[in-house]
């Protein structure tokens, strides 16, 4: 190990991280494809700031994925995965099945023994966990129906592996049993090691009963009383005591640590306590996943690169080739709308971090030797590493084509003329559009994404292809006829090149705006708009006025108070966007705002004022609302 040993080896990576990251976000690479180059710029093979010790640091970084999977496995509670069945079901077991088919095929092309081929196939149909969800989230693309689709085959993916690891032993061919043998015993000895397959089979099915007993029937316990002592440290070294327990135990049995937590979160999902394990878990996920990336950059083999060449690159270009063919067959047979389908394609390309341990499984199993999977552990790698340039390009080609389309596509006829517009009709706008219909208020609705035009659409919803932030889709629109239009988009940019068109075209036209947030609030402000809501306020206010009454509040003194507090707040918004850029002033302005409001609401409570408390008198409550409800000065 280099001089200063584990503490240097940690500031090295650390200041990889520090510096590789930022530069990656800023240039638009993400944060993952940062990790990844860092790994390779100090590994081996780059300023050889890190060697062989390299590979004691991967399974270290390892325990991020572990800690990962831990945390998925709590998000879903047995009741959730069953009823996601279908989707994990059809869609994972689909591109799983098809993919370990269509790379078996090549293998046994190539003249590998059908054994081989089909344990290569299981292998490489597996995509990585941790890159695209981390990929995912930091795009927002995850809530996305083809995020969510990318999320159900990566859930189908990690169960699969129990089976595989099963079935694997099974797979062995005498060849290879006798060259590894020993080359393995000592790397790869577990405490079942001398059991014959079948006892190793029954000990893995009672290592995983074990862990869904204990965590079903005992943990409540055990966290009920380590709750007890009130003392938050030692409920996350009892957090972090189960996962490294279980990933112990896992290694033990020649099993994937990763496997063991995620089905040991899945057991704890219904767990009283399981928020404060979230919680707890939380931040040492981050980091270690984050290392881990950089251990992936640092462990690609480019000596065995750099001798086959040819042989390496014509495996990393069939995987991922291979792979987009099926999973865009699979997009286009379920329905997926074009840009879903392209995101689903190009998000689960690549080989996954499960290749490292199955190939090593494989290896001790007899199921392939060294010759084999070396090379294939370098292609995933590479994989692994291009994921986020995949990702990339499906954005700035394909989404971006899709959006030149968007723009270039012929607007759909509107032929009606509406006294209201609506610009956007997600959440929030379709629940105004049918508020206003339900009222006998005819609306005229754009919007631009396809896919969720077709699902309105489908449902008996009138919507309009269009971007509202053309001039003639508005001209068609009857901006100039209309009385208002109802921008509830969520892109901020957008909305400010929408205003600036109807105050330059369409002066007459009356605005009211949904503001994602505060910022975007000022900006709409800046540019004259005064009916400016705050997306959140609402249904925010709505809930507090429930716990009011909860509380024993009368329901009339409740509704005052959120009306006063809204009032006062929406008043606040106004008078701190004058101020915005003096980041002093506005802090000292907001603190005295908040102040104010705090004890004037009060104030309210403490006065009894029992003339005004016995009814809802319509003079009371033309003051507490105003004539209109709307944001003014």
């Amino acid at each position: 190990m280099h001089e200063g040993g584990f503490f240097y080896q940690a500031f090295i990576y650390l200041t990889a991280a520090v510096i590789s990251v930022p530069i990656a976000k800023k240039l638009g690479l993400g944060s993952v494809l940062g990790y990844l180059i860092a790994g390779i710029l100090i590994g081996p093979f780059g300023l050889h700031l890190i060697g062989e010790e390299g590979q004691d640091v991967m399974h270290f970084a390892e325990f991020g994925v572990v800690m990962m999977l831990f945390l998925v496995g709590l998000e879903l509670q047995p009741s959730l995965l069953w009823k996601m069945r279908t989707p994990i079901l059809g869609l994972g077991g689909t591109q799983v099945l098809l993919s370990t088919l269509a790379i078996a095929m090549v293998g046994l092309y190539a003249g590998l023994q059908w054994q081989t081929a089909f344990a290569i196939g299981m292998t490489l149909a597996l995509s990585s966990t941790a890159i695209v969800l981390q990929t995912l989230n930091e795009k927002g693309m995850m809530k996305t129906e083809g995020g969510q689709n990318c999320f159900s085959v990566l859930l189908f993916q990690d169960i699969a592996v129990i089976p595989m690891l099963a079935l694997f032993p099974l797979l062995a061919i005498s060849d290879f049993i006798t060259q590894n043998k020993n080359a393995v015993a000592e790397e790869h000895a577990t405490m079942i090691s001398n059991l014959p397959v079948w006892g190793q089979t029954i000990a893995v099915l009672f290592a995983i009963i074990f862990i869904v007993f204990v965590g079903k029937y005992l943990m409540n316990s055990v966290f009920r009383i380590i709750a007890s002592t009130k003392l938050r440290e030692t409920f996350t070294a009892a957090a972090l005591l189960i996962v490294i327990g279980i990933a112990i135990l896992m290694s033990q049995l020649g099993l994937s640590p990763a496997l063991g937590t995620f089905i040991a979160g899945v057991v704890l999902a219904g767990n009283e306590y399981r928020h404060e394990l979230e919680s707890d878990i939380e931040p040492f996920k981050g980091l270690l996943l984050g290392l881990f990336f950089i251990s992936v950059g640092a462990s690609v083999d480019f000596k065995l690169i750099a001798n086959q060449p040819g042989l390496i690159a014509q495996l990393v270009i069939a995987l991922i080739v291979i792979k987009m063919l099926v999973l865009f067959a699979i997009g286009k047979f379920y329905g997926m709308g074009i840009s879903n389908k392209m995101l689903f394609t190009f998000a689960l390309a690549q080989g996954g971090e499960f290749a490292f341990v199955l190939f090593s499984f494989s290896v001790q199993n007899g199921v392939l030797n060294s010759e084999i999977a070396n090379p294939l552990i370098a292609s995933v790698a590479l994989t692994m590493a291009l994921t986020p340039l995949l990702m990339i390009l499906n954005e700035k080609i394909f989404m971006s084509k899709g959006k030149e389309n968007i723009s270039e596509k012929e607007m759909d006829v509107i032929e009606e003329k509406n006294p209201v517009i609506i610009a956007g009709f997600g959440k929030f706008g379709s629940i105004i559009g049918r508020f206003l219909r339900a009222n006998g208020v005819d609306t005229t609705v754009l919007e631009t994404d396809p896919d969720k035009i077709e699902i309105l659409r489908k449902l008996g919803l009138k919507v309009f292809y269009g971007d509202a932030s053309r001039v003639d889709l508005l001209h068609s629109a009857g901006a100039e006829e209309a009385s208002l239009i109802i921008i509830t988009i969520d892109e901020e940019e957008k909305i400010l090149q929408i205003l600036e068109n109807i105050k330059k075209h369409f002066p007459k036209l009356k605005v009211l705006v949904k503001a994602t947030n505060r910022r975007n609030a000022y900006d709409v402000i800046e540019r004259g708009i005064d009916n400016v809501y705050l997306e959140p306020m609402d249904s925010s206010l709505n809930i507090g006025v429930s716990a009011l009454k909860i509380l024993g509040y009368r329901s009339h003194q409740a509704v005052r108070a959120a009306n006063k507090f809204k009032k006062h707040e929406t008043r606040s918004v106004f008078e701190l966007a004058k101020m915005r850029d003096d980041k002093s002033k506005y802090m000292q302005s907001a603190r005295q705002l908040i102040g104010y409001l705090e004890k004037l609401l009060l104030d309210d409570v403490n006065y009894i004022d029992q003339n005004k408390d016995q009814g809802w008198d319509t003079q009371s409550l033309i003051n507490e609302y105003g004539p209109e409800d709307k944001l003014n000065k």
